[in-house]
């Protein structure tokens, strides 16, 4: 977004929201005081409900929605789908969900997306007889542990944000579907929903596991049911010291 423009004050609050003060900030909503209350505090600080961070030049990044925002165990700001944005802009991660909030490090679930990640397959010379068989090739996962270094290499330069690298992931068995209730219609992820439904997965990336066993139920677009059962491999991703750019 830049620096604040003449006449503007910055602030970021403890929860990592952006708060603003200055000539062109309103002052208040026309004869609401109970409107004007909710969004601008004692300190005449305007709260947009925006998460960001500044940087050491002054330049302010909008990361998130200050209500999506969280905290690691280490005080930094996590802000999931900052990176899981990130990790969706390689074109072999379909959906990537995050999660941090009150832990000590950031681990990942990650989609392949099925079409791109066969067709890199095939030009590979690498076999494979469906989308179980493909997710759970090492090679795929060699592929995938890459995309998320590149992350973690560029969330290091970034002011306030190195500390929420992605240290482990995990390839899952299924893509995440709007029928199985894991996302929206919309295609917005459920957070709260897959923390619970898979649980285990959750307990086993924040293990010292390198592998877990999950069964999960499924609903096909005929209406039946059914399920899907894998191994899945749990791997460490390379993180990078913080960068002068970022401190």
């Amino acid at each position: 977004m830049g620096q604040a423009a003449p006449g503007i004050e910055l602030k970021i609050a403890d929860n990592g929201e952006v708060l603003v003060k200055g000539v062109s900030v309103l002052k208040e909503y026309y004869k609401r005081p109970d409107a004007t209350a909710e969004v601008i505090d004692e300190n005449g600080y305007f709260h947009t409900g925006d998460a960001g961070v500044l940087d050491e030049d002054g330049h302010l990044r909008i990361i998130d929605r200050a209500k999506d925002v969280g905290k690691t165990n280490t005080g930094a700001m996590f802000a999931p789908n900052y990176i899981e944005n990130k990790l969706k802009f390689f074109p072999h991660i379909k959906e990537a969900v995050c999660f941090g909030n009150g832990r000590d490090q950031v681990c990942a679930f990650i989609n392949i997306d099925y079409e791109a990640v066969g067709n890199w397959a095939e030009r590979q010379g690498i076999p494979y007889g469906g989308y179980v068989d493909l997710a759970s090739k090492s090679k795929v996962l060699e592929l995938i542990n890459e995309c998320i270094q590149q992350v973690n290499a560029d969330l290091a330069t970034e002011a306030g944000l190195s500390d929420t690298q992605v240290a482990r992931f995990l390839v899952l068995h299924k893509e995440l579907d709007p029928d199985d209730d894991e996302l929206t219609r919309t295609r917005k992820v459920r957070r709260n929903f897959i923390a619970e439904k898979y649980g285990v997965l959750i307990d086993a990336l924040y293990s010292s596991k390198t592998e877990q066993f999950i069964e999960t139920q499924v609903k096909f677009e005929d209406g039946r049911t059914g399920s899907v059962s894998a191994t899945l491999q749990i791997q460490d991703a390379r993180r990078f010291p913080a960068s002068r750019t970022a401190a």
